[in-house]
């Protein structure tokens, strides 16, 4: 009777559902998660040292005094919170322009119909496989002709007409997103008196606000991490993903009469410094960001 029972314990009524099953998950969701995770508490911990900490083999993870001024210096490197405002022009507005055309061409394919829809979808998603570096001297040239160099239209324009960073996946995300509302939602709109427009904003928009939430937060990351097009159409823009590649010459020019020279401590800095907005953004939107992913299915990297 004993060992029925504690092999109940171990083993549950279902494999699921026992305590062996139960620890191995835990133990493989914690390594995974620490994976993740340990860069980011790696990075916080040696910001916070001086120099003396870095190079004392006695002093791991715990600084014996937290060093705020390897941020100071990284802040003025950066030129911080005016580069970050030139740096959301050209992420945080693609991204939102990107998210509500993407909805709309989505929404067109789920609930209209019209002649060579199959092939238009088709072509649309095809975009999603033709690498980047294949159209990018062709728009490199038609934004040189056009004088839209070194303007963040170079990054807007394209997010505005459907082109932005994988637009064809949030248009699959928001086709089969649509497709899944029934048609007599519609329909009974309609009877009601409302228009194609007043269906879309008042109806498929809010029942669709997870996948603009979850396309919303990709693009974001995306566009944010997207330094191939802004080295090529914004050289000497000012933003802070392209300032981490400069940092060390930007440093040293600065600080060169300083005792302190550049060390990992105000590197880690800076690049906590960058990567900030993009986990507070994630701090604020989790909930709705895991719900977005669970309902449309979308993942990303």
């Amino acid at each position: 009777m004993t060992k029925q029972k504690l092999k109940k314990i171990v083993l549950g009524k279902e494999l699921a559902d026992g305590l062996l099953f139960k620890t191995i998950v835990y133990v493989l969701l914690i390594a995974i998660g620490f994976v993740y995770v340990y860069p980011i508490i790696y990075m916080i911990s040696e910001s916070f040292k001086s120099q003396t900490d870095i190079i004392n083999p006695m002093v791991n993870w715990i600084p014996r005094r937290f060093y705020i001024e390897n941020y100071r210096r990284s802040l003025r490197v950066l030129n911080y919170f005016p580069t970050l405002g030139m740096s959301l022009l050209v992420t945080l507005l693609p991204a939102v322009l990107q998210t509500a055309v993407t909805s709309l061409v989505g929404y067109g394919f789920a609930k209209y119909e019209f002649r060579g829809k199959k092939v238009w979808l088709i072509l649309v998603l095809a975009t999603f496989l033709i690498p980047v570096q294949v159209y990018m001297i062709p728009r490199y040239v038609m934004f040189n002709r056009f004088g839209l160099l070194e303007t963040p239209l170079a990054v807007i324009l394209p997010s505005l007409f459907g082109q932005g960073v994988n637009s064809a996946i949030f248009i699959l995300v928001f086709y089969q997103f649509f497709r899944m509302i029934p048609q007599s939602y519609n329909e009974a709109a309609e009877l009601d008196g409302a228009g194609p427009y007043q269906i879309f904003f008042r109806i498929a928009v809010p029942l669709a606000a997870p996948a603009y939430i979850t396309c919303f937060l990709f693009g974001f990351v995306w566009y944010w991490n997207e330094t191939y097009l802004l080295s090529l159409f914004l050289p000497n823009y000012p933003n802070l993903q392209l300032k981490l590649a400069s940092f060390v010459s930007a440093y040293s020019s600065l600080y060169s009469q300083d005792l302190i020279r550049l060390n990992e401590g105000i590197r880690l800095a800076a690049t906590l410094l960058i990567i900030l907005p993009m986990l507070i953004v994630y701090a604020i939107m989790q909930r709705w960001f895991v719900e977005g992913v669970e309902k449309t299915g979308i993942t990303g990297e």
